[in-house]
């Protein structure tokens, strides 16, 4: 038998559960579906130094309290995950893995994105260790480090500038022989001393030591040849795209050409009456765990004022 929920939350998230805090104040009785990975990506990380309040939190203590406090205000959190939705209908209709029905009035949808990885041998052993892919979260600590990003397109040139603050060098790997980005990207990138470019070159292993956990180098393949050579550094940061979490909404909702789902500007709303998107599933840009839950707070609120009036 189906339930219902005024509104409800896919996704679990800073989006999701500041969209649940938010909605429980606003005595709306959310209900949130936690999907795959609760927490979302912050569970992956360790150190977290730019969240407002905390001079540092553990990424998964973050999201342990963040999921505490939804459920304080009285937001239903279920460990589950949508696997169906139709926006055609009015309220939506929405199935689960464990297969229960909902229906909802509005729905919040903050299932995230995830990074690209390389697959390579050790790239998930040294995740949060050394290998990111978020050199605006991470950045900090690599102060005097020498560090390697890969990648070719502005997210890759962006991420290398940025590095150039704190690292003492910035390796750039790429396996062609020109650069995606920009022109202008393209010529900050290339005059900055701290930059040393790697063309035709990819990454094909990480090493580092075990006690504790720590990024010491990179194998390198030469694209042509095949040959390879180690390159000592002290991080690795991948930038080489986000994948969004959007499968479940396509067909049903306007997204762009990589599958983020677009919004009204200044605002949440999607194409579809009635269903809000926030945090990185539309965000391809500042993809930070405070304008997700800034968005989560806009969604909720937006979510509140559309019960309202209609």
């Amino acid at each position: 038998m189906s339930r219902h929920a005024k509104v409800l939350i896919i996704g679990s998230g800073p989006a999701g559960y500041t969209a649940a805090v938010y909605a429980a104040r606003a005595l709306l009785d959310p209900v949130l579906i936690q999907g795959l990975q609760p927490g979302g990506q912050l569970t992956i990380t360790t150190e977290v130094e730019n969240w407002p309040g905390e001079t540092m939190v553990m990424g998964p203590d973050l999201m342990v309290k963040m999921e505490a406090q939804a459920r304080h205000v009285g937001t239903e959190i279920i460990t589950d995950i949508v696997t169906k939705v139709d926006l055609s209908q009015r309220p939506f209709v929405l199935e689960t893995d464990s297969g229960q029905g909902w229906t909802a009035d509005t729905i919040v949808i903050a299932t995230g994105a995830q990074a690209r990885w390389l697959g390579l041998p050790n790239e998930t052993k040294f995740r949060g260790f050394g290998v990111s892919a978020c050199a605006t979260c991470d950045g900090f600590f690599f102060r005097g480090k020498e560090v390697a990003v890969v990648g070719g397109g502005n997210t890759a040139v962006e991420e290398a500038m940025f590095l150039t603050k704190f690292a003492s060098k910035v390796h750039l790997i790429h396996r062609r022989g020109e650069l995606r980005a920009d022109k202008t990207n393209q010529a900050r990138l290339l005059e900055n001393p701290k930059v040393q470019m790697h063309w035709h070159a990819e990454v094909t292993d990480v090493q580092g030591q075990d006690a504790p956990l720590k990024v010491q180098g990179i194998t390198l393949a030469d694209t042509r040849d095949g040959s390879t050579r180690q390159l000592p550094v002290d991080g690795l940061f991948i930038a080489i795209g986000h994948v969004p979490a959007t499968s479940l909404f396509a067909g049903q909702l306007n997204m762009d050409e990589e599958g983020y789902i677009l919004t009204v500007p200044d605002s949440t709303a999607t194409s579809v009456a009635g269903v809000f998107a926030a945090g990185d599933v539309k965000d391809k840009l500042y993809r930070q765990a405070v304008t997700a839950a800034g968005m989560g707070c806009m969604a909720a609120l937006e979510a509140e004022r559309f019960l309202a009036h209609g």
